[in-house]
């Protein structure tokens, strides 16, 4: 363990996430979402990729200029050009960080780059140093890092470090790695390399989702070290996208009792910042998404409904208020019991009798084999059947 239990938010939602197909944002809509994410509590803001387009680096600036709180950080690959542009649009921010990277791998080096592991290296020293002109807070990513040669892994780390690197990202760039081997690297990077902690220098996770791990293998790498997790709202990103913000705020304080971490996530802005990112892309979160789905406090099946009517702890391990969610709520299925059909109706003010609602429930069944939604008026008019046909 490092010395503090406190985890750093990076958020790269307006970054990684809004290069991914459909989420494109525009310059409003990414200053807009810049200030709820400040709301949100993250640590480090990465507004964009400065390099990319005068678009990008507009917005990363109007962030920089506007928005109070986080860090505020532009993403730069180990070239020049790209350093000098995130310094630019990063000129404004009250506190900045430049995020290069380069690939390490022999298969991005070769098949990508086109260079050699000793050209690698250079550029790395060269550019985190420039880096290290403009600002003093510089993030270095060997991109491609698990599947990277260990030993060569740690040459380009020392190099970033010599070079003046304060935060080391060893990113599962393809998704690929499995929670165990993924905590491995960093303790053996934080073996090899012990002036990792004797000098406060932060680890930080960056995983895709390929595999579906993404936020297992985040909090894998916060239990061997990582100090800092790079994620974005609603899982967003490349591909199958990035760890999900949400998803490992909620395990953190859900399960403090295993993950005795602290941060600074204003944990009922969760919801909201889910539904305003909803609203700024083409999509938003799948329905079974946790935490912020439309279904991840509504209940269906009748054993579930009536635990939740009785004490809401038998299914929820967090209150939908907590992350920012209106209420649950318990959906009227053939798959529903009595208990859930009697509160619903009790809610719309007509509570019954046991011999009433055995009547009902029978006509409500029916109706559910044949409807695949049941709405408040549904209820309502199978209890006017009801009525008419006890007054025959």
């Amino acid at each position: 363990m490092t010395a503090s239990n406190r985890i750093i938010f990076f958020d790269t939602t307006l970054r990684d996430g809004e290069q991914s197909p459909g989420c494109t944002m525009h310059h409003h809509e990414k200053l807009r979402m810049a200030h709820q994410l400040a709301a949100l509590g993250v640590d480090i803001l990465e507004a964009g990729f400065a390099i990319a387009s005068e678009g990008d680096s507009a917005s990363i600036r109007a962030i920089a200029a506007e928005v109070q709180g986080p860090v505020i950080a532009s993403l730069a690959r180990c070239k020049q050009e790209d350093i000098e542009a995130s310094a630019r649009a990063l000129e404004p921010a009250q506190r900045k960080r430049i995020h290069t990277f380069l690939s390490t791998s022999d298969l991005h080096l070769s098949a990508k780059l086109k260079i050699t592991r000793e050209q690698a290296l250079e550029q790395i020293g060269t550019m985190v140093a420039l880096a290290r002109t403009y600002v003093d807070d510089v993030e270095f990513s060997p991109e491609d890092a698990t599947r990277t040669d260990p030993e060569f892994l740690i040459q380009a780390l020392e190099v970033a470090i010599q070079a003046g690197a304060t935060t080391l990202n060893l990113p599962d760039t393809v998704g690929y790695c499995i929670p165990q081997d993924y905590a491995a690297m960093f303790l053996n990077v934080r073996a090899r390399l012990p002036r990792i902690d004797q000098e406060g220098i932060i680890l930080s996770a960056h995983c895709h989702d390929d595999l579906g791990l993404a936020v297992a293998n985040t909090l894998a790498a916060i239990e061997a070290g990582a100090r800092q997790a790079e994620c974005a709202i609603n899982g967003i990103g490349e591909r199958a996208g990035n760890a999900a913000l949400e998803e490992i705020a909620a395990a953190l304080t859900v399960r403090r009792d295993k993950l005795p971490y602290t941060h600074g996530i204003v944990m009922n802005q969760l919801y909201p910042s889910s539904q305003m990112l909803a609203q700024c892309i083409s999509f938003g979160a799948a329905p079974n998404k946790a935490i912020v789905g439309a279904n991840a406090f509504a209940h269906a099946a009748g054993i579930h409904q009536h635990g939740v009517i009785a004490n809401p702890l038998t299914y929820e391990i967090m209150t939908p208020e907590s992350v920012g969610q209106p209420s649950n709520s318990l959906v009227l299925s053939k798959h529903s019991g009595r208990a859930a059909l009697a509160d619903r109706l009790a809610r719309l003010g007509h509570p019954l009798d046991r011999e009433q609602l055995a009547e009902v429930y029978h006509r409500f069944t029916d109706l559910a084999d044949r409807k695949k939604n049941i709405y408040d008026q549904d209820l309502i008019a199978l209890l006017q059947a009801d009525r008419a046909a006890a007054s025959v």
